[in-house]
């Protein structure tokens, strides 16, 4: 259900994919106002550091390439920046571009620092991404792309109907656990060891029983 909001109460479109990966450490990051470096988070910044900057556009061929463009989406309420969208020569059902002649068609390109991840993550990212491109142009995206740092390789996504429900429900669900103020509790993974955030989110404290639950128990006994 979308919000009656303000343009200024959007959320953050990066914080998709933090959402996506793990709840808990979104709302660290966007609820609590917690956040703490580690080196993969520095690598990721240098990366789109290296994709971020706005004063360049290449052509190459049928391809025009445009880094950090605004993006704002109404219908999800989310506002960002994406790292690269690439408007790819078309000859129906394209846009027009300043400087070029032709028709065109605007892919997003999203640029994260390891592999590829079991869960669907970056490319619900990558899918809100393409939603505010859709909003800003009035036309459909079919598919975008997501770059690897790691393995040096693009990723083809396709925003299936799936894959935009998905989008959907989590910025609803991000929405709504702004407004409550709420911090989920952790969920371990494997991924905890490599988060930024696990000295804060303390993740081995979801292992162990709730002083509530412990209680309950010993009543019931």
């Amino acid at each position: 259900m979308k919000r009656d909001l303000s343009v200024d109460d959007y959320l953050l479109l990066s914080g998709v994919q933090h959402y996506a990966f793990c709840p808990r450490q979104w709302a660290l990051i966007h609820v609590e106002q917690q956040w703490k470096e580690n080196l993969s988070t520095f690598l990721g910044q240098e990366l789109h550091q290296n994709a971020n900057d706005p004063f360049a556009v290449e052509k190459r061929q049928d391809v025009v390439i445009v880094r950090a463009v605004p993006l704002v989406s109404h219908s999800l309420q989310l506002y960002g920046v994406g790292d690269v969208v690439e408007f790819h020569k078309t000859e129906y059902n394209g846009i027009t571009l300043k400087g070029y002649s032709g028709s065109w068609i605007p892919v997003p390109i999203e640029y994260k620092l390891g592999k590829p991840k079991a869960t669907n993550c970056d490319v619900v990212q990558l899918c809100a991404q393409a939603i505010c491109l859709e909003e800003k142009f009035e036309l459909r995206i079919t598919r975008g792309q997501v770059f690897y740092g790691r393995t040096r390789r693009r990723l083809e996504v396709e925003f299936t109907p799936e894959l935009r429900e998905e989008t959907r429900k989590v910025a609803e669900s991000m929405h709504g656990t702004f407004e409550r103020g709420f911090t989920p509790r952790p969920e371990v993974s494997d991924a905890c060891s490599s988060c930024s955030l696990s000295e804060l989110c303390m993740p081995e404290l979801a292992s162990r029983k709730s002083s509530r639950d412990y209680i309950s128990k010993s009543l019931d006994g």
